[in-house]
């Protein structure tokens, strides 16, 4: 979305992983579309486990930034949890169901030999580990780290490489992709209201040709197929399956849905006048100093909802985008600032920044922009996360086309695609184009079979 000087990313804003096995950087590095950075080798090495490490300042809510070494000793820590947080695949006897519960009491054994006797160091680290927390939800798209299973978590997938953004924007690897189609392939603004499939379906006057597909749009138009492929967001799906495929989809099916997480990461813009930041500072990073992992979070959404924001990214390079602060929050309290008017998400932003700063007469940005993920009615939120009760297994479930049998005479009349069918890239755009390969790939060898 074109903002002020720069860009601003709705959406996916990094290619996560840039390395030879994520597609995405290897379409976008055949297009030309990324800068000299992320083309160099050695960033393509770097191990970084899915977190962005950039040059920050940590504000505490007292209003002073935050000593370095206190905050990376409580990172260091948590890092270390979160690594073993994903050994337990197969594992039968579990310390707890979830991630969230599970880093709660290892964070809990270890408190007691925290800072000596002294209450000081020990309250900051907690509440360092407490936005640590809120980071991960925003990484796993949840309301709580208490939601994801523990036992599948490991079965996520980081690649190498230091990720990187579109200097064009994300939306120019698509458009490079388009340009190879015919003119009017695809339909834009044409959003579909069922898929009828199972059935035996005519074009006006041709009686000969029977197609078991029917897909009936809300501007009634309809479009007949022997295959579909449907990518439609796992929170469309929750909300929509049963109104939406006629009949409608094998209970298997429908438990996946059911089962799977799927939540909401939105993102605040904040374009200023001129940065109050230093030049080599590339993230904002925000502590409550009273909070603690091992407390029970604040359920006040209206009084607290801006305490979930896990901070801010500088967006790069400012000669291209100004002087711009983008903020991430996920959760029900993200949920709740979908609610809020622009004017009461500015104003919150600007007290906000006040405080962390310690500067009263901190100008207030000059423009506000967001993301509403969780509203927009054809996601309902951003991506997936394996919940608690919830298994890789139904990732593949969700993916498997229909009809389930292999011998039915029309076989892969719906086909799934999406984030939310990858079983070890969920989450990315690069689970998402890997996995829409995959049906394409299924079509092709049916039509090789068949011809």
């Amino acid at each position: 979305l074109p903002a002020a000087s720069g860009l601003a990313e709705m959406g996916a804003h990094w290619i996560h992983g840039p390395s030879p096995g994520n597609p995405v950087f290897q379409l976008a590095t055949g297009y030309n579309l990324l800068g000299p950075e992320a083309a160099r080798e050695e960033n393509q090495q770097v191990e970084v486990g899915g977190h962005p490490l950039l040059p920050s300042v940590t504000y505490g809510s007292s209003g002073k930034a935050l000593s370095p070494t206190a905050v990376s000793v409580a990172h260091h820590l948590f890092d270390t949890l979160l690594e073993s947080a994903r050994a337990f695949q197969g594992t039968k006897e579990l310390p707890a169901p979830s991630v969230g519960q599970y880093l709660g009491g290892e964070i809990a054994r270890r408190v007691p030999a925290w800072g000596g006797a002294r209450e000081d160091p020990r309250r900051l680290r907690l509440a360092v580990l407490a936005a640590c927390l809120k980071l991960e939800c925003c990484i796993s798209g949840t309301h709580s780290m208490d939601m994801v299973a523990l036992e599948p978590f490991g079965e996520y997938v980081s690649l190498p490489g230091l990720d990187c953004t579109f200097p064009g924007g994300y939306s120019s690897l698509p458009d490079c992709m388009l340009s190879a189609l015919p003119e009017g392939t695809v339909l834009l603004n044409k959003a579909v209201r069922t898929i009828q499939w199972k059935g035996s379906f005519h074009e006006e006057g041709d009686e000969a040709r029977d197609f078991p597909v029917r897909v009936e749009c809300e501007d009634g138009d309809t479009f007949l197929a022997d295959h579909v492929i449907v990518t439609v967001p796992l929170g469309f799906l929750k909300e929509r399956h049963k109104d939406f495929f006629q009949p409608p989809l094998p209970e298997r099916k429908e438990e996946a849905i059911r089962r799977l997480g799927f939540g909401t990461n939105n993102k605040i813009f904040l374009e200023f006048e001129k940065p109050f930041w230093d030049p080599q500072q590339q993230l904002l990073k925000v502590v409550w100093e009273d909070e603690s992992p091992l407390e029970e979070p604040r359920t006040d959404l209206e009084a607290n909802w801006f305490k979930k924001l896990i901070g801010f990214v500088v967006l790069q390079p400012p000669e291209q985008h100004g002087h711009v602060l983008c903020g991430f929050i996920a959760g029900k309290e993200s949920e709740y600032m979908e609610t809020l008017s622009d004017e009461e998400v500015l104003g919150t932003m600007t007290r906000l920044l006040r405080m962390l700063t310690g500067n009263p007469h901190l100008p207030a940005p000059r423009s506000m922009l967001r993301s509403q993920w969780h509203s927009a009615p054809y996601t309902r939120g951003s991506y997936s996360y394996v919940a608690v009760g919830s298994s890789g297994d139904d990732i593949d479930t969700l993916a498997q086309p229909l009809p389930e049998d292999p011998k039915d005479p029309r076989p892969l009349q719906l086909l799934f695609a999406g984030e939310a069918t990858h079983r070890t890239f969920y989450s990315t755009t690069h689970g998402a184009l890997l996995s829409g390969c995959r049906e394409a790939e299924r079509l092709n060898q049916l039509f090789q079979a068949t011809s």
